[in-house]
């Protein structure tokens, strides 16, 4: 589009002739760039243009297989198509994914396209066959002639109430084609930067916008900039944090999946900004697809002359090293982090010092995470005033959030601040899958909160998230139906915890050891204890809410002050489930196995005997084609005769 060739000119607007001339012609082959970055854009291909969705979600949906079928298909027929390899475009429940795009034409998406109905689909674009209407997923706004009777994207409920700057290009462009993100804007925001405005200007501008970290605590990003650039050192870091270790979340992956030079470029204008001149990105080495584009996308760069020294011209020098951990969850903490990066065992240390003072080796270091280095790109660009506009009074911009668990549309959501929860679980993931009601949300990952149905119209902000024990957290948003206990919820995270302490101080590492035994103590039937169990129990249940406080209120960092998290927000707006198990004994919603009983309905039973050839403890008794029966003494409650009985014959109550 020609907006995009706007945006070129006016990135490049201001910086010198030479550098100006050298950055085209290297990424275009001359200063006329026009009808090269158009072509590199795809907005009206010579031939078809086939893109599959193969980030980490996709290939795991079946894309690898989609691919082959697409090759295979082209050669059968003797077409000539480029195929293209693109991230996620953040509809998971839909994938794989696959667009067409012919000469002339608009992008046509399909969902579910495995490959057994690639060809099909491809016949329908190719031969003018039938489409295949569940698969026909939507077609992009602008790049050529509309297809009759297919939606728009825009008017997709899962992306209609969302506003893309993060997103803007993921699943969109080819993320291993630097030419193409230049085609599309990108690295000229950071030569006008580097050109045109002080680091003091850049931290100003930032700041003006309003960006707070995307990684959790929410802390305004130009003022951690600017701590660090007014301290004087020889030496200062950036570091990108993609660790990423909240269970659900996915984000970062999927943003260095889709769109590496994005986040580099961010990375980039942040170094200039606090007068870093080398920068590290923090990436768990679970992540191998996003560490292959990330690589790919730091060579590219060094080779158009965007990252090493004198940049350009413009005295600004840069080395971007990656560093893969070891996916522990405690390197989230930027402390930590820093210590396994200097080759430390990763926990954390106390703070002040804080690390734009003196962080990695001892010298101002900034870290922020993949999403809020995403976003300053387009302040740079737009300017921080049309960043500012979007949003709350206190929380500026736009937020990424996986959508995952009971939903129906899975997947990567990018909405404006302010987004009531209500219409993110409803409105873009379409309700609870299989018609049942909608019960808690999980937000913020193990150092979050549930937030009850009541509480469903909250905006979705730093400020108001906290007023119901919830907090923004990095993104991950977990969905749960009337079967979820949220006692049991709160046993999962509590067990999460446990096992990522990294055990450096007494509250956090013995704390929630401590919790988690509770929890499992509530949650178990009365034959499992013995002697003096059931006065522990308790004895456990009376101070859980004073050891959260404890916790919290002593632990070192934040990963341990937020520990207590799971449990205090489902005592807070669950307290009866609590109760339940505790007094009753009972589950309310049957999803703690270890306090069911189980018996057989004589009625539906017809002696199968799979029921008693599974259970592990021979506590299932009948002869072949005679109603069975369960020893209740003998149960341990696993539920496996109820997975096996083809005839519904187990209840459990």
């Amino acid at each position: 589009m020609a907006q995009n060739n706007g945006v070129i000119e006016h990135n490049l607007a201001g910086i010198p002739a030479s550098a100006r001339k050298a950055f085209l012609t290297r990424a275009f082959g001359s200063e006329e760039f026009a009808a090269k970055a158009a072509q590199l854009r795809r907005e009206n291909p010579a031939r078809p243009v086939i893109y599959v969705g193969a980030g980490t979600c996709g290939l795991a949906a079946g894309a690898a297989k989609t691919l082959e079928a697409v090759r295979k298909y082209l050669k059968d027929n003797g077409l000539d198509a480029d195929v293209l390899e693109v991230g996620c475009i953040g509809y998971c429940a839909a994938e794989p994914l696959l667009d067409v795009q012919l000469p002339g034409q608009a992008r046509l998406s399909f969902q579910r396209a495995a490959g057994d109905v690639t060809p099909a689909l491809l016949d329908s674009v190719f031969k003018d066959k039938a489409p295949l209407k569940d698969h026909v997923l939507g077609q992009f706004e602008d790049g050529g002639k509309k297809w009759p009777k297919v939606p728009l994207f825009s008017e997709h409920p899962f992306f209609s109430k969302q506003l893309r700057y993060v997103l803007k290009h993921v699943g969109i462009v080819d993320p291993l084609s630097i030419q193409e993100h230049i085609a599309r804007g990108g690295y000229g925001a950071f030569l006008k930067v580097i050109h045109t405005m002080t680091p003091a200007q850049a931290c100003d501008a930032v700041e003006a916008s309003g960006l707070r970290g995307r990684g959790g605590g929410g802390f305004p990003t130009g003022k951690k900039w600017k701590i660090a650039l007014s301290s004087d050192a020889d030496q200062k870091y950036i570091i990108c944090n993609a660790d990423e270790g909240d269970p659900g979340a996915f984000m970062d992956r999927s943003v260095i999946e889709g769109d590496p030079h994005r986040v580099l470029e961010g990375i980039a204008i942040g170094a200039y900004a606090i007068h870093a001149s080398k920068a590290y990105i923090y990436i768990r080495a679970e992540y191998p697809l996003a560490i292959k584009n990330l690589k790919k996308a730091i060579a590219e760069a060094k080779a158009y002359g965007l990252l090493g020294e004198n940049v350009y011209g413009s005295g600004f020098d840069l080395d971007v090293i990656i560093k893969m951990g070891a996916g522990a969850f405690v390197c989230g903490e930027e402390t930590a982090l820093m210590n396994s990066i200097e080759g430390r065992r990763g926990m954390p240390k106390p703070r002040p010092p804080y690390p734009a003072v003196k962080g990695l080796f001892g010298k101002p270091t900034v870290i922020n995470n993949v999403e809020t280095f995403a976003n300053v790109p387009e302040i740079m660009s737009q300017g921080p005033a049309a960043f500012a506009a979007i949003g709350t009074k206190g929380s500026k911009g736009t937020k990424v959030f996986a959508l995952s668990g009971k939903v129906n549309r899975t997947g990567l959501v990018e909405i404006p601040m302010g987004t009531t929860l209500r219409e993110i679980v409803f409105d873009i993931g379409g309700g609870i899958e299989n018609g049942l009601a909608f019960k808690a949300v999980q937000i913020g990952g193990p150092s979050g909160g549930c937030i009850p149905q009541s509480h469903m119209d909250i905006q979705v902000d730093y400020e108001s998230l906290k007023t119901v024990g919830a907090m923004m957290g990095s993104g991950g948003l977990v969905v749960m139906d009337e079967k979820t206990c949220m006692v049991d919820v709160a046993k999962f995270f509590m067990d999460f915890i446990k096992k990522e302490s990294c055990g450096k101080c007494i509250p956090c590492r013995e704390g929630t050891l401590r919790m988690l035994e509770i929890l499992k103590a509530i949650t178990r039937h009365r034959r499992g204890e013995k002697d003096a169990d059931a006065l522990a129990r308790f004895s456990g249940i009376i101070n859980l809410e004073n050891l959260s406080q404890v916790i919290r209120e002593t632990s070192l960092c934040g990963l341990g002050q937020t520990a207590p998290n799971p449990v205090l927000s489902t005592l807070r707006w669950f307290r009866d489930e609590y109760e339940a198990h505790i007094f009753e004994r009972k589950c309310p919603a049957g999803a703690c196995t270890e306090m069911l009983e189980f018996t057989i309905d004589a009625d539906k039973c017809k002696g199968c005997t799979l029921c008693a050839k599974g259970c592990p403890t021979q506590a299932i008794v009948g002869k072949p084609k005679v109603p069975h029966y369960i020893i209740a003494e003998k149960c341990i409650s696993c539920g496996s005769c109820r997975t096996v009985c083809k005839f519904k014959a187990v209840n459990a109550a």
